[in-house]
């Protein structure tokens, strides 16, 4: 089986769980302030995509 035929299911449902977890806990910081709400989705809007980029070198390594 190829890296990407790996990859590509394995990212989708990363994504989907990692979404999922951060919107269980906006439930949450929703109560916060401001500026720590701005943070929280600041880190969260962008946190995901070291893992990704992680995945798609991997999945475009040697065959």
């Amino acid at each position: 089986m190829s890296r990407i035929a790996i990859a590509v299911p394995l990212g989708l449902i990363g994504f989907l769980l990692y979404v999922g977890g951060v919107v269980a806990l906006a439930d949450h910081v929703l109560h916060w302030h401001g500026l720590l709400q701005a943070a929280f989705f600041l880190v969260a809007g962008i946190a995901w995509a070291w893992p990704a980029k992680w995945l798609m070198v991997w999945a475009a390594g040697p065959r």
